[in-house]
């Protein structure tokens, strides 16, 4: 993945992404989730204005000539037509349009109140879409322990089964592993760089130190790049987050599991889920755990099974009670 700096864009939106990461301290990676989105706004306008050949494919628009006169030009009309336009050409879910009306406000807001570059936010009433929610995908303990056994032989075994082991029980997010430095695990803690730089605390189970000691006796010493890397690639380089998604998709078609419903970040939920129902841990610990600014996003990881609700209806008091039993008695 490119850095941010080496993509051609407009100053105006070098200097609102250079804002984001110096004075509001977004992560790299957030950043650059800002700057898609924001490209795709910019050519939808070039496009819509007519400043653009009909004929020219979308996403070869060139967008370093966006300027603020243009900008200043933008009506929330615009941005509907333009939330329209994702939804119907580009197939965007609701969840990809709500992160792009968040990249849109953000924007006009900094043009507005930050850079006082414009008279009027034409953002400051465009209204998210409705999200949905849906019960996450997890994978139940046999699942979980049938990926685990998939991993069987092969020149990279110990270290996919270190991978698979450290997502399945600490619930790290895919970035967070990749960053993993061998001076980061003290005896049987674990210290992860998650969203916006912030450093937090993993204890590490029997399983995982386990896992970690037999990667390590295989680990490349000679001719590494990055030495204190933990996880290393064939190329003897700190593995990349691709690379970790399709080692992980692979692993989960040997276990005869759907590549389609689970991925990297399905196995941070199921750890989650797993150790919410199965560890009884506070939801106030569990959010310091994987790492959660709000509650609230850490509450999608407690939500109960169909078993659960059903035990919860079974031990009502009440499920005992007969009408036709309490006629018989009499």
């Amino acid at each position: 993945m490119k850095n941010i700096s080496a993509y051609e864009m407009p100053l105006i939106l070098k200097d609102f992404l250079n804002y984001l990461q110096t004075i509001k301290g977004k992560s790299i990676n957030t950043v650059q989730v800002y700057f898609y989105d924001l490209r795709v706004f910019f050519r939808f306008l070039k496009m819509d204005r007519n400043l653009v050949d009909k004929k020219l494919d979308f996403d070869k628009i060139d967008i370093c000539d966006v300027d603020i006169e243009l900008i200043k030009t933008v009506t929330l009309s615009d941005l509907y037509s333009f939330m329209s336009y994702v939804s119907n050409n580009r197939d965007n879910t609701s969840y990809a349009r709500a992160r792009k009306v968040a990249s849109l406000k953000s924007f006009f807001n900094y043009l507005f109140n930050k850079a006082k570059l414009l008279n009027v936010n034409p953002a400051s009433e465009l209204e998210s879409p409705k999200i949905l929610k849906r019960l996450p995908r997890y994978l139940n303990v046999e699942e979980s322990k049938q990926l685990l056994s998939s991993v069987n032989t092969g020149t990279y075994s110990e270290r996919d089964y270190a991978m698979l082991t450290l997502f399945l029980n600490c619930g790290m997010r895919l970035s967070e592993l990749v960053g993993i430095n061998i001076n980061n695990i003290k005896n049987d803690t674990l210290t992860v760089i998650g969203k916006g730089d912030k450093e937090r605390s993993i204890p590490l189970n029997s399983a995982c130190l386990e896992a970690i000691e037999a990667y390590m006796k295989v680990r490349p010493v000679n001719g590494v790049k990055d030495k204190n890397a933990l996880f290393i690639s064939g190329r003897k380089q700190r593995i990349s987050k691709e690379s970790v998604q399709k080692i992980v998709k692979k692993y989960i078609k040997q276990a005869g599991l759907d590549p389609q419903r689970y991925s990297t970040h399905k196995l941070r939920h199921t750890a989650a889920t797993l150790m919410y129902k199965y560890g009884k841990v506070d939801i106030r610990a569990l959010q310091e755990l994987l790492g959660h600014e709000s509650i609230a996003t850490t509450e999608i990881y407690t939500h109960l099974d169909k078993e659960q609700l059903k035990d919860a209806v079974d031990k009502n008091p009440l499920s005992g009670f007969s009408r036709a039993k309490e006629k018989e008695a009499d």
